[in-house]
């Protein structure tokens, strides 16, 4: 009987090694070889420029989401990708540098209103993805950068499929997603910096005035969509926006103590479950949300 070594083809091996390499390694081996040139010579050809992205690429960063970058590696949406282009925007007048705070401050709050029109619907997102962006560095900006790529990205892990789901909504989930946002956004936004209520006692109640503001809005677009749930919701919010306008004209701490905490938990996130169900919607609190308002 004569024992022969299993073949190995050498076609394809040159771009990556020489045929002497075979010698030293096995068929498996020489295989990964072969597998481990392909796929870095993919993610070669997919480099683009942070300066080159267009709205819609998916893209998986070089080394670290945070910090400074320069290239990324462009993907099919189809494929495990970090992030996704949801929308742009450029600076407009001014030769100097505005400053780093200046510009990120500028690029979170129209990213994130981007990205709510981009994916409307933010409880539907993969856990973990969250609105972020490319901002021109104070070097770039000399050579004439002043472009924001607004994206989600995913904090770990990866997701797939595009989050493009803008043209899936009919209206009246369209009016109710942008009302809801808006309050949450309002919220968060005018969130004062320290828990001290009674020390930062004029900023809570200037959040509590917009929270009103932005219910109000909020309210009153919901008398226009149909359906017993969403109208036990308008009741509960009429309430809550009430809670919320007693807390901003509060004349002291324990007043505004008693109406901060009611207005504050009429506005669970769990309380839109039940028409967010009635309009199709996702019903799923996003973890973030639930931790905030968990017993």
């Amino acid at each position: 009987m004569v024992t022969r070594a299993p073949y190995c083809s050498p076609r394809g091996l040159a771009a990556v090694a020489t045929l002497l390499a075979l010698a030293a390694v096995g068929c498996s081996e020489a295989a990964e070889v072969v597998d481990d040139a392909k796929d870095g010579a993919k993610k070669a050809a997919r480099q683009r420029s942070v300066f080159s992205l267009d709205v819609g690429d998916c893209y998986n960063p070089n080394g670290k989401a945070e910090g400074e970058a320069y290239l990324v590696e462009v993907v099919p949406c189809d494929e495990a990708h970090q992030g996704e282009v949801v929308s742009e925007f450029a600076f407009e007048g001014g030769a100097g540098y505005p400053g780093d705070e200046k510009i990120v401050g500028i690029a979170d709050e129209r990213c994130a209103a981007e990205a709510q029109k981009y994916a409307p619907d933010t409880w539907a997102l993969p856990a973990g993805v969250g609105p972020s962006h490319y901002t021109p560095t104070r070097e770039s900006w000399a050579t004439g950068d002043r472009t924001v790529s607004c994206t989600y990205t995913s904090e770990k892990g990866t997701f797939k499929g595009s989050l493009n789901t803008a043209e899936s909504f009919e209206p009246d989930q369209l009016t109710f997603l942008k009302g809801s946002n808006a309050v949450y956004e309002t919220l968060w936004a005018h969130q004062p910096v320290t828990d001290d209520v009674e020390a930062a006692l004029k900023d809570y109640k200037a959040q509590a005035k917009a929270v009103a503001a932005a219910l109000g809005s909020h309210v009153e677009e919901l008398d226009g969509i149909e359906g017993a749930e969403v109208g036990e919701l308008r009741a509960t919010l009429t309430k809550a926006a009430g809670q919320w306008g007693k807390a901003a004209n509060a004349p002291d701490a324990d007043v505004f103590y008693v109406a901060y905490d009611q207005a504050f938990t009429l506005i669970d996130p769990n309380r839109t479950v039940p028409a967010r169900k009635e309009l199709g919607l996702a019903t799923t609190v996003p973890a973030e949300d639930a931790q905030v308002w968990a017993p």
